[in-house]
């Protein structure tokens, strides 16, 4: 069986000479549901991605690198040539743990050092346009605080300039006009007028200018266009993967009320102890024992339970930024 997501012109016909081809027969299917259209999702995301990594060979040249940052400027009419770019992603499953993610190109090049991730709060999670508005006015409350130390008192001492003290030229936001209204509306309020805006929908690829009514459409064969989605493309998979082992970690919770003996009050007295699954991982089978209401039974059968699941890491996060810290 061969599975494609849309059926060929010429389905029967081609079926017949795959089958003569095989010598057994061949059918061609387009999955409605279930574990089939899951495996070709995922088909198409490494498909796509691979086509991303081939082309972005080329995107390590200096002089296709400087040609693109050109024609953005011109295109996009910037009063700079956008020499850091940021790109900001909102990764929103069901409107649960909702996280943004920043990518930073410098030169027309990624500089992974520089990427972070934000946990967006709760009462913001339903609303994509609310969660840019509060990512982009914590980093640019950075900006604007960090603009204010004196660099000879950093040298005195030694410090670092913090990474959110670089201004970029130009901010692409993952959307179209709700998104690039709402990132403006945040540099607005803060009183930065020395940063460039953008947007880059999804659907149609295009590109969406503040206060704008109808957007942009680049050549596809720009290069400005070409490093827009890799940057746009960047920020989605920082994102996304995150995304997906922060709610790895909420499942692990919800997985201890599979393990026998273990009720309400005792799944609580371990995490009140412990803090995370992760935590009672590294623990030992006489600290588990420890904790009231277990026991040494009882905490042999959480222990042996919890040694058999995968590890998730504990989130830290900079409470003045909602930045999520690396552990």
């Amino acid at each position: 069986e061969i599975y494609l997501n849309q059926a060929p012109l010429d389905q029967s016909a081609l079926e017949e000479w795959l089958t003569q081809l095989r010598g057994a027969k061949v059918s061609i299917k387009v999955p409605q549901r279930g574990e089939k259209v899951e495996l070709l999702q995922t088909v198409e995301r490494n498909a796509h991605y691979a086509l991303v990594q081939y082309l972005s060979k080329r995107a390590t040249d200096a002089a296709v690198s400087g040609k693109a940052l050109l024609e953005l400027e011109e295109e996009l009419q910037l009063a700079r040539t956008p020499l850091r770019i940021e790109c900001y992603d909102i990764s929103n499953i069901s409107g649960t743990s909702v996280v943004a993610s920043m990518v930073v190109f410098e030169d027309g090049l990624a500089k992974k050092s520089e990427y972070r991730r934000f946990i967006i709060d709760t009462d913001t999670a339903q609303d994509d346009t609310r969660a840019m508005h509060q990512v982009i006015t914590r980093r640019m409350k950075r900006l604007l605080a960090d603009r204010q130390v004196n660099p000879a008192e950093i040298a005195e001492t030694g410090g670092k300039v913090s990474k959110f003290a670089y201004p970029p030229q130009l901010i692409v936001v993952d959307g179209g006009a709700p998104q690039v209204a709402a990132a403006q509306r945040a540099l607005d309020e803060l009183g930065i007028a020395d940063v460039a805006l953008c947007g880059l929908a999804k659907r149609l690829e295009e590109v969406w200018m503040p206060g704008d009514k109808d957007p942009l459409i680049l050549p596809r064969t720009s290069e400005g266009m070409y490093l827009l989605q890799r940057i746009r493309d960047e920020a989605h998979r920082f994102a996304i993967t995150f995304h997906r082992s922060r709610r790895s970690k909420v499942m692990l919770e919800s997985l201890l009320d599979d393990i026998p003996q273990l009720g309400e009050s005792r799944r609580g007295a371990l995490l009140a102890r412990f803090g995370s699954v992760t935590a009672m991982r590294k623990a030992s089978r006489e600290e588990l024992a420890a904790t009231p209401g277990i026991g040494a039974t009882i905490a042999g059968i959480i222990f042996e339970y919890l040694q058999s699941l995968s590890t998730t890491a504990d989130v830290a996060v900079d409470m003045a930024t909602g930045e999520i810290l690396d552990t």
